[in-house]
């Protein structure tokens, strides 16, 4: 059932539906990563990276709303009910119990990493069919890039 009309041919809306959808897990999953990490990591350097977590999760979050409003202003309901989430989630997560804050940054900067990977084949994928989505999926590639530098940033001095 089609509630909401598409200004998109079928073919471009199925294509932009598949990479919001699957942005939209993505960004769900990454919200949680990052709150998992901010409520059990330790160490010394707990409360900068605390704090810079809620930076993560509150873009994250902010960011899956805007994808799941432009799935649905093109007719693709989104879903982002927890058991979608668990059973699509494919980025790298934390294990439970407490996490050393170097293990907090390894973490973070994988799952950003990760991300902004399948963000840039997404970007790719809208090319032709939706600019309107490529240039959402693009801002938000750019905030995760900016939030991944500086988790990377705590990594140094390197060992290289």
């Amino acid at each position: 059932m089609t509630v909401v009309r598409s200004t998109l041919p079928d073919k471009e809306r199925r294509i932009a539906g598949d990479a919001l959808q699957d942005t939209l897990v993505d960004l769900l999953g990454l919200s949680l990563v990052g709150k998992q990490a901010h409520w059990n990591i330790v160490g010394p350097r707990f409360r900068s990276i605390h704090l810079q977590l809620d930076e993560v999760v509150s873009a994250a979050r902010d960011y899956a709303d805007t994808v799941a409003e432009r799935a649905a202003a093109l007719g693709v309901p989104p879903d982002g009910r927890p058991e979608t989430v668990a059973a699509s989630f494919g980025l790298p997560g934390p294990g439970d119990g407490w996490l050393r804050d170097t293990e907090v940054v390894q973490l973070m900067v994988a799952s950003l990493e990760s991300t902004i990977g399948r963000l840039r084949d997404r970007i790719e994928a809208t090319d032709k069919a939706d600019l309107v989505t490529q240039d959402l999926f693009i801002g938000i590639t750019r905030e995760l890039e900016k939030q991944r530098w500086m988790f990377d940033a705590e990594n140094w001095p390197r060992d290289e």
